[in-house]
């Protein structure tokens, strides 16, 4: 990630490639959010105009029912032909409408750096939200979230139209740096922290990350549950669930270079269950916390991949396949 403050002139910036992403390409994902139907409603997201009922009764457009009045209601509520016809004073109940921000997580951090296919799942992960905040945008929800890495990040209040969304996709894009750093996040409870200053309640929250540091998930993830509604959107790279041919491999790590020994059976078995063990455990949590839970893999078409995932009912009550 290069600093969250690069100006309108970065947005003419050089197409993506496997390590970087173009402002211009994270605007124009608006028009495949549009053709992949992403603004319409799906399971996870509605439209903002009546899409999104409270839980409470309150004031508001649509009229729910009338109740017997008690001290401290607002008599403008007064429902006076059922007051009439009653005998008792009774008052106007509503379902009180109410938009969904939505809250946008990106994880850029060292280990989001690595592809064998397509690009960087730092970048499928930028593209990925890019196609969510523009399905927002359309659906007339307010946009904001953070965008991190171990070196900056940047947290944007939820706003109306596009606004929100472009300081996040500027965040994301390969856009040269215009400001110092503001000093990076390198635990995804250090950015859950973060994102909850913002003390939205209601909405949806998309957190996009490969989720590789499992310690405190279950206490991160239902911190923002209990705020929202959660989608995971785990990425990851075939290598990552396939141990390569035996051999070994050079990789360049944030330590410096290393071997990845894969030249065992054993050694590619325990490669492969260790993959395994970290899906179970997001899985696991995600069905614990109530949250939707979509696998993105770098070779995979990312927005056919969105539609399909975000229109499955939430993993508790379904399977966990992919689509």
């Amino acid at each position: 990630m290069r600093s969250p403050f690069a100006t309108d002139s970065d947005m003419a910036a050089p197409a993506d490639g496997v390590a970087t992403v173009s402002m211009r390409s994270l605007i124009a994902a608006r028009g495949e959010a549009r053709r992949l139907g992403l603004a319409g409603p799906v399971h996870a997201f509605a439209t903002r105009s009546g899409g999104h009922l409270s839980p409470v009764r309150g004031a508001g457009m649509d009229y729910d029912e009338s109740r017997v009045y008690v001290p401290g209601d607002d008599p403008r509520t007064m429902d006076w032909r059922h007051t009439a016809r009653a005998g008792r004073p009774h008052v106007k109940l509503f379902c009180e409408e109410r938009e969904r921000p939505l809250l946008l997580l990106v994880d850029q951090r060292p280990g989001m750096r690595f592809a064998t296919r397509v690009a960087f799942k730092s970048v499928i992960a930028a593209r990925a939200a890019a196609l969510v905040g523009w399905a927002a945008v359309e659906r007339g929800d307010r946009v904001g979230g953070l965008v991190f890495d171990e070196a900056c990040y940047l947290l944007q209040r939820p706003v109306a139209r596009q606004h929100g969304l472009l300081q996040l996709l500027r965040a994301l894009s390969s856009a040269p740096a215009s400001a110092p750093p503001t000093g990076g996040l390198r635990h995804m409870h250090s950015a859950v922290d973060r994102l909850l200053r913002l003390r939205y309640a209601g909405g949806v929250i998309c957190v996009l990350s490969d989720f590789s540091d499992p310690d405190g998930a279950d206490t991160w993830l239902s911190r923002l549950a209990r705020r929202a509604e959660v989608i995971l959107v785990a990425v990851h790279d075939p290598i990552e669930e396939r141990a390569p041919p035996g051999g070994a491999y050079p990789v360049l790590t944030p330590g410096g270079r290393r071997a990845l020994d894969m030249t065992s059976e054993a050694r590619r078995v325990s490669y492969e269950r260790g993959f395994q063990r970290r899906q179970r455990w997001l899985i696991d949590s995600a069905r614990r916390c109530g949250a939707h839970w979509l696998p993105l893999r770098t070779d995979w078409p990312i927005g056919r991949s969105l539609a399909r995932g975000l229109g499955v009912p939430r993993i508790s009550q379904r399977g966990t396949g992919r689509g």
